[in-house]
């Protein structure tokens, strides 16, 4: 099998299930390569020192042009937080690395647009998002529904993202809640990818849109004694008017870090006239159906798929597809590119999708903060 060399950037909660999902490639049939971590970077000495004690020695740097500059690496996994993506990532691509960056690829629109240039300027390496939870069995069977044409003309599409950890105002502040860090979309930046993956690569592109932004946390301790400002949206919800030759149609989508109850629920709902589905990681083997026809009943159907991922893999179809599956399909998805592949029709976010998703971030914080109604400018690549 053909193996592929890779440098990860960031070793922080997400680095480590990329090298977890690497060193559990076995699990995986059929594959056309696999993924090697040779080295490492973080400011942190300490994070590095977990995948040098379970994956063995390799390169270990705190600066992270130690690893661009190292041959052996061919593709770079960046997980850093958002202020550093324009810096990072085009200076990964100059390197000639393939990248899959952590969304939003850029704090904001100006930003993206200085990594897509960089991206046009490299049309060699192969770019893309991370977004993993389209790739639960249940999303892409309602993608596959949707694609397939049963759902006729659309009445609504709700996509939601939702924690509830936030609620606790005694929780200590990190990044995410740092606008000059995280940026001004606040939680939209973070999880604005997750609920607009797929409506984008459905292609329902939003024209414009109104939103209701939430903050009220103004305040958290900084683990120090002391309390720093939490200067962040915590929740958005996003109404967006989509054309559609079919007939135009809303569309709902919440990021939200105050979710009461809601330990991390990702779901996607759509209904039609003639079709409807919806799917929720909180029933992770479960999808929802309804076919409907004139005059006919009106009964939502509920299959359970089990374990039916998109990449086979050596777990019985009677088991249950968890996250970290869900991280190892979309890692497989770009292997499986990087090899020449074509991720069984499923890639994972493009350069483009991110593009656009800025688009619909950028007009839901101008509309929030404006309390009006924004149109939405999508840009392609350069």
């Amino acid at each position: 099998m053909k193996e592929i060399r890779f440098g990860i950037i960031g070793c922080g909660l997400m680095g480590r299930e990329f090298a977890s999902a690497a060193a559990r490639w076995l699990h995986l049939s059929g594959m056309r390569a696999r993924p090697r971590i040779v080295a490492v970077c973080d400011t942190a000495p300490a994070l590095m020192d977990w995948f040098t004690a379970n994956l063995g020695p390799m390169q270990t740097s705190t600066d992270y042009r130690d690893l661009l500059a190292n041959p052996d690496v061919e593709a770079i996994y960046c997980a850093v937080p958002h202020v550093l993506h324009a810096a990072l990532y085009p200076a990964i691509l100059a390197a000639g690395k393939h990248l899959l960056g952590e969304k939003p690829f850029g704090m904001d629109a100006a930003q993206n647009a200085a990594i897509m240039a960089a991206i046009a300027a490299r049309p060699d390496l192969l770019v893309r998002c991370s977004s993993e939870m389209p790739f639960y069995p249940g999303a892409q069977k309602v993608i596959g529904f949707a694609r397939s044409g049963a759902i006729g003309p659309i009445l609504e599409v709700e996509a939601c993202f939702l924690h509830s950890s936030d609620i606790n105002p005694d929780k200590p502040i990190n990044w995410k809640r740092m606008a000059n860090v995280n940026g001004d979309y606040g939680c939209m930046g973070d999880l604005g990818m997750h609920v607009l993956h797929v409506p984008l690569r459905l292609g329902w592109r939003p024209s414009r849109v109104s939103a209701s932004l939430v903050k009220r946390v103004t305040s958290r301790p900084d683990g120090k004694g002391g309390t720093l400002p939490c200067d962040t949206w915590d929740n958005a919800t996003i109404t967006a008017h989509v054309p559609h030759p079919l007939g135009d149609f809303p569309m709902v989508l919440k990021t939200w870090r105050i979710a009461p109850g809601e330990a991390n629920t990702w779901s996607l709902r759509i209904l039609g006239m003639t079709g409807s589905a919806s799917f929720s990681t909180k029933s992770p083997r479960q999808w929802q159906f309804m076919t409907y026809t004139p005059g006919g009943s009106q009964t939502w159907q509920t299959e359970d798929l089990g374990y039916t991922p998109l990449f086979p893999a050596i777990t019985g179809g009677i088991f249950e597809f968890g996250f970290t599956d869900a991280i190892q399909q979309m890692w497989a998805a770009f292997v499986d590119e990087l090899a020449g592949g074509d991720a069984r029709g499923f890639p994972c976010a493009t350069p483009q999708e991110a593009a656009d998703h800025h688009a619909v971030l950028t007009a839901a914080l101008t509309a929030g903060t404006q309390n009006r109604t924004a149109d939405v400018i999508c840009r392609g690549m350069p």
